[in-house]
């Protein structure tokens, strides 16, 4: 696991790759962009890659806490060596401010769920209710017929509920994109910033 160097007994050990993935493989990655808050940004970023041939499967903006700045968190599945491509002529474009690919860095990420599912019985209401209490979302409006429930969370818990509300018969559901933030329990150092 490690060399020995010269007659001293000093080991080194070599830190993991972060990437797991082979060349040419596809996998989700999720950009941060810091932009001005400007016309046309919006665009000019998904031109960009949707020019490279990929998809913005998510994509989250809204102010920061900077006056006239916009945090942009986009959802990309893609070749790791393309996505390279993309965030390095994301950093050229004159509004980006930063560009950072945060797919192998520790990271936080949520996503918002509205969805409204029927419940036309006391014993549905009360079955959607245990669920929502698992789930540590809560319901946001009541009618006779539906429930409008809000979870956040991640894309597992997210999909979890999902699967767990859809024999109920989901009437509607909107659904945002990834908000992310990397972790502080790193230094800029090794996260490469």
């Amino acid at each position: 696991m490690g060399d020995t160097i010269g007659s001293t007994d000093i080991t080194v050990t070599k830190a993991p790759k972060l990437r797991q993935t082979k060349k040419g493989q596809t996998r989700k990655h999720i950009i941060n962009v810091r932009v001005r808050n400007e016309i046309g940004v919006l665009a000019r970023i998904a031109t960009l890659i949707a020019g490279k041939g990929y998809n913005i499967e998510s994509l989250s903006v809204g102010e920061t806490h900077e006056p006239g700045i916009s945090r942009m968190t986009i959802e990309v599945v893609g070749d790791d060596i393309v996505i390279d491509q993309v965030v390095k002529q994301l950093r050229k474009l004159i509004d980006t401010l930063k560009v950072k690919d945060i797919t192998d860095i520790p990271h936080v990420e949520r996503e918002l769920l509205l969805i409204k599912v029927h419940t036309p019985t006391s014993r549905v209401r009360d079955e959607v209710l245990r669920i929502v209490e698992i789930f540590r979302g809560k319901v946001v409006d009541v009618s006779p017929e539906t429930y409008t429930i809000e979870v956040t969370g991640d894309e597992d818990k997210i999909k979890a509920i999902l699967e767990l509300l859809k024999p109920f018969g989901i009437k509607e559901m909107a659904r945002t994109g990834k908000v992310a933030m990397k972790r502080d329990l790193f230094t800029e150092e090794q996260t490469g910033e």
